[in-house]
């Protein structure tokens, strides 16, 4: 389902006409689609159904409140990194006892507004983690939930920034303390055991990682069971692939068919926690043509969409497909090769730095100063990682739900790039 398609040579989201949006809205233009948001949801609930999952989309990938809306309305879980994110699921009016709270940094605050929220569960990171749970829940007089993030050492294959399931990496403890971590929560008259947690990276494209972690986590609640702990969750985190390209990610279907025999066996409840494929493909960036620029050589599209917009090109060195709105050449099938009607091009931004930078030697048609152009795949980790580096103004986002939209958040003005400092 891809509510991104040109129509007469001109890009719609869903039913819009995108250029339309860039005219009232202008630009850089945030632009979701409501439809793929609920049809990338309901097809991980749909192919693990019968695991009864509970589905806590990562508000880290996206997390405007519109769009926490949107799911909460189709009965989607939260998993959040952050009291800020737990703020932001409690505005959108969802349920907080569906709520997993990931993150190796939570702060004594953080634990108590959480707790006060009755959470679903903590996926505790750390032994002191731990330990500041524990004392929190103690002067709150409370009892915390909590899943240890158990590092399996499995190679997810992904970006080494986006790793988090191998030795040495910053999140989770070693699995083979599970049993002596797991003793000292049963001492403990303020931690209860909901069960464990394992995430191994993003985006992870294969499912032979997450078998890996699957049959782990059911020797380890095997285990846990034998010394009477009441091990009832298998948390597999998030990090499912997009298809950025083209094909490369697998099906929610797939995961599901590799994942599900394991929670089966262990008879245990699932959660999983993902963003990127809710959220990815759900959104472009729509930016337009300031200059193009030939020097040394090489031909630089400037265009108005930056660094600050999108990091991730600059920060993982990730794809996005490109390509003019109205384009005189035809959407391609592929970039890994020459396109009729094409040469090279690096499409960049304003941003004082050399690495503001979108595409770089990118096969692109001929465009012109006014041009608009998309930007794919940029529901997720796109406005969460924005700046306002170089007093830029962040863009509007608009949510479009088939030929209707709506302003979901406003475009920055000077003003607010200074009201805090005044």
């Amino acid at each position: 389902m891809n509510p991104f398609q040109y129509k007469n040579g001109v890009l719609h989201c869903e039913d819009v006409n995108v250029p339309s949006l860039a005219e009232e809205f202008g630009t850089p233009l945030w632009v979701y689609s409501r439809a793929k948001l609920i049809h990338e949801f309901r097809a991980i609930q749909e192919a693990f159904a019968p695991v009864n999952p509970v589905v806590c989309y990562s508000v880290k990938a996206n997390s405007n409140l519109s769009i926490l809306k949107v799911l909460n309305s189709e009965g989607c879980s939260f998993d959040v990194v952050s009291g800020g994110e737990l703020f932001r699921v409690k505005a959108a009016g969802a349920d907080t006892t569906r709520v997993a709270f990931a993150g190796v940094g939570k702060t004594d605050e953080e634990i108590r507004f959480a707790l006060e929220n009755d959470i679903l569960m903590f996926n505790v990171e750390s032994e002191p983690e731990l330990d500041a749970i524990s004392r929190v829940a103690a002067e709150m007089g409370r009892v915390a939930p909590v899943a240890l993030r158990l590092n399996p050492d499995i190679d997810g294959k992904t970006h080494a920034k986006t790793t988090t399931g191998r030795k040495g990496n910053k999140f989770g403890m070693d699995i083979e303390r599970h049993d002596q971590l797991a003793d000292k929560v049963l001492a403990d008259p303020h931690l209860n055991l909901r069960g464990i947690h394992l995430h191994i990276g993003s985006p992870i494209n294969t499912v032979e990682p997450y078998e890996q972690a699957a049959q782990k986590a059911v020797e380890v609640v095997r285990q846990l069971r034998a010394k009477g702990h009441e091990t009832n969750w298998v948390n597999l985190g998030g990090g499912f692939g997009l298809n950025y390209r083209a094909n490369e990610a697998s099906s929610a279907a797939d995961y599901a068919k590799g994942i599900m025999p394991y929670i089966q066996k262990a008879e245990c409840r699932l959660a999983l926690e993902p963003g990127r494929c809710i959220a990815g493909n759900a959104g472009i960036l729509l930016s337009r043509v300031i200059y193009v620029k030939h020097e040394g050589g090489k031909r630089f599209v400037i265009q108005d969409a930056a660094m600050n917009d999108l990091v991730r090109p600059a920060m993982y060195d990730s794809f996005h497909k490109i390509w003019p709105v109205e384009p005189s050449v035809g959407f391609p099938e592929s970039f890994e090769s020459e396109i009729e009607g094409c040469s090279p091009a690096d499409i960049v931004g304003p941003v004082c730095e050399s690495g503001d930078y979108l595409a770089k030697a990118r096969p692109f048609p001929e465009v012109v100063k006014g041009d608009l152009l998309a930007t794919f795949s940029a529901g997720a980790y796109g406005t969460v990682m924005s700046s306002n580096y170089n007093s830029r103004c962040r863009g509007a986002e608009i949510l479009v739900d088939g030929d209707s939209y709506s302003l979901i958040r406003r475009r920055e003005t000077y003003e607010d790039l200074v009201a805090a400092e005044r």
